[in-house]
């Protein structure tokens, strides 16, 4: 009976050992290790580049099990950057992103699908939420890396990029035929929870 009990445990636990569980991860903020930018054309002769400042999240992830991964994101709008303070102004303003009425914008993951080539990369699947309007949009994704940090903990990175077509937000100022579109990037490192 007592060799019965120890068999099952220890089948018990190798069983379980080859199971991995979803790690939760904090976006890293208070190191700046993580980075919501965008670019968009510029009457057709240029690229105007700015950023986000202040966002946070978190997102969950498996190795065994990528397709369960998961993500959530809040953007506070009013913290974008393009190095103008009064190209900021006015990006605040009710001809953009209405920062006074809707101070965030929110991206909330419904599914992700790994490339059947390369397990590195992928789609996610979400609602983004801006300037009061929510559509489901597909992020490309790759993932960086992950590993143990200097300072006791453990990181996973990972980056993506998608367009959005600023008139499906209610963006309708003309820029020009040239800047219907703005081009997202995320270069997001989380460390485990």
């Amino acid at each position: 009976m007592k060799k019965t009990i120890i068999a099952a445990a220890i089948a018990s636990t190798a069983l379980f050992a080859g199971t991995a569980q979803a790690e939760e991860y904090k976006i890293d903020i208070e190191g700046q290790h993580a980075f919501i930018q965008f670019k968009i054309n510029h009457l057709g002769y240029s690229w105007l580049l700015g950023r986000f400042n202040e966002f946070d999240g978190s997102f969950n992830y498996d190795e065994n099990a990528p397709e369960d991964a998961s993500i959530n994101v809040t953007i506070e709008t009013a913290s974008i950057d393009t190095n103008h303070a009064e190209r900021d102004k006015h990006l605040r303003s009710d001809d953009f992103l209405n920062v006074s009425e809707f101070p965030t914008a929110r991206f909330e993951s419904t599914r992700y699908v790994p490339d059947e080539d390369d397990a590195e990369e992928g789609t996610m699947y979400g609602n983004f939420t801006l300037n009061s309007v929510t559509k489901e949009i597909a992020i490309d994704v790759e993932h960086v890396g992950a590993g143990e940090d200097p300072w006791g903990g453990f990181r996973r990175g990972f980056e993506g990029e998608v367009d959005l077509t600023l008139a499906d937000y209610n963006i309708d100022y003309n820029l020009g035929p040239a800047a219907r579109e703005v081009e997202l990037y995320f270069s997001i490192e989380g460390v485990r929870q």
